[in-house]
């Protein structure tokens, strides 16, 4: 059974999501505060956060720049407010994925179900059908091990980048629209995930990329999408 930790200062908003995900079959953590949020990530194995921005003591964003100091467990961001620059902001700080307030208990159901199976395939290798190594000119993917290599030299990325980065380089040379990236990593409909996508193919490219600015790899094509440069050695 799989530890499902939800972080709200509003308790009914917490028992709801209780509700929605015990009926789902995952086990519910709860914590009211950034602070006892922490403190049961330390004690407990979590794996799925569905954490508020607004909060007393410590807010969500300061909660998940915490998190994201040695923890690559699935963040969900709740947020009442719907505008832009929130979404952003999460994300940035390292948010695999939000859902802004009111949400419809069947979405964030599907949210979670998505986030958490990309978070156990990137971390599990039982999966014999996916040992394989995928690359293009120095940029290498060994999805047995769940490692990326640069030049030889090992980076770290989430299980949302992995899985972004491992679509695109089994598919080299082709262009992928954002709406294709998001049905393909996140396995659902990806109307409006524009943020989502380009947040995240920003980090990717900070981290495999000697010049995110002027991208050997990661290219964008401009009102297309996105696409792995085929680099033949």
């Amino acid at each position: 059974m799989y530890n499902i930790l939800v972080v709200d200062d509003d308790k009914e908003i917490v028992g709801a999501i209780e509700i929605y995900l015990n009926k789902e079959g995952y086990n519910i953590l709860k914590a009211y505060n950034g602070k006892q949020a922490l403190k049961i990530i330390q004690n407990n194995e979590i794996h799925l956060i569905v954490l508020d921005i607004m909060m007393p003591e410590k807010d969500g964003i300061e909660t998940l720049e915490e998190i994201r100091a040695n923890k690559k467990i699935p963040v969900i961001l709740l947020s009442a407010k719907s505008e832009d620059y929130d979404k952003i902001g999460g994300l940035n700080a390292g948010a695999d994925d939000y859902i802004t307030k009111p949400f419809n208990p069947l979405e964030l159901i599907a949210r979670v179900n998505s986030n958490l199976r990309r978070y156990v395939n990137f971390g599990s290798l039982e999966n014999k059908e996916n040992h394989k190594i995928y690359q293009t000119g120095e940029l290498m993917i060994n999805d047995e091990t769940k490692k990326v290599t640069v030049d030889g030299k090992e980076v770290k990325l989430t299980a949302t980048e992995f899985n972004i980065l491992k679509f695109l380089i089994k598919n080299k040379g082709k262009v992928y629209a954002i709406p294709e990236i998001y049905e393909n990593v996140w396995k659902e409909e990806g109307f409006g995930a524009e943020n989502i996508i380009a947040v995240h193919i920003r980090h990717i490219r900070e981290k495999i990329e000697i010049n995110p600015k002027d991208p050997k790899y990661l290219k964008v094509i401009w009102g297309i999408g996105y696409k792995i440069e085929d680099i033949s050695k």
